[in-house]
This record gives structure tokens, C-alpha cells and sequence, in this order.
């Protein structure tokens, strides 16, 4: 079972859409250039927990709920940032190595061709 799916089993439905309300929320935190990324978790993690409480009710399943709230949507966002990521950088391998044979194939072209203009000079009297 995965991370995310196990997470979702606890999560009450009326949370489920607070998942991409806090993503779209931790996107804007991500771009304000004063608000450090260690905090951007703290944040959501606070706005989940009051909007849950604010919303259902002040009871220790809401508290709970919003931090699992919270959690998907780090959780996912997370996820989803890493598959992304892995994907451009082993793109990003296979692009360098094609460079470097492309490389490694003419430069031993360029000294095939040496030698034989080494060779056809010394055949040739002066």
C-alpha cells in the first residue's frame, strides 16, 4: 500500500478538499521570498488544523484530521516534486552521455584521419 492511499484511509472525507486547497496555498507560501521553506509545513500545518476545527468542530478527531490534511498535501506535493525531478535528471544523464560518445566518436575519427594523412605523407617522396 502506498504512503498516500494509506494516508487517505484515516482522513476524514470532508478534509479531502482541503488537500489541494493547502497545495495551492504551500505553492504561494513557495514563491514569497521572505517565508523560509522550513516553515512552509508549519503554516499548512496550522491553517489545516484551525480551518478543521474552525469547520467540524474543536474535537480531537478535527485536530487529527487536519494534520493528516496537512500531511497528504506535503506528502503528495513531495511526491510528486521528486518523480518529476528523478525523471529530468536521468534525462538529463542520458543527454550528457550521448554528448560525450558523440564527442569520443569524432575525436578518434579526427585521429583515424591523422594517421592516414601521417601515413599518405610518409609514402610520398619529397
Amino acid at each position: 500500500m502506498k504512503p498516500m492511499e494509506f494516508l487517505l484511509e484515516f482522513l476524514n472525507q470532508n478534509y479531502y478538499m482541503m488537500v489541494p486547497a493547502l497545495w495551492v496555498i504551500g505553492y504561494g507560501l513557495k514563491q514569497t521570498p521572505k517565508i523560509p521553506n522550513w516553515t512552509i509545513l508549519w503554516i499548512l500545518l496550522v491553517i489545516s488544523i484551525s480551518f478543521g476545527t474552525f469547520a467540524f468542530g474543536f474535537s480531537s478527531e478535527g485536530i487529527l484530521n487536519g494534520v493528516i490534511a496537512a500531511g497528504v498535501a506535503v506528502l503528495g506535493h513531495q511526491m510528486f516534486k521528486q518523480t518529476v525531478t528523478s525523471r529530468r535528471e536521468k534525462q538529463e544523464i542520458i543527454n550528457a552521455a550521448k554528448v560525450l560518445e558523440n564527442n569520443l566518436l569524432k575525436e578518434e575519427e579526427n585521429k583515424k584521419q591523422v594517421t592516414a594523412e601521417k601515413k599518405e605523407e610518409d609514402n610520398h617522396p619529397l
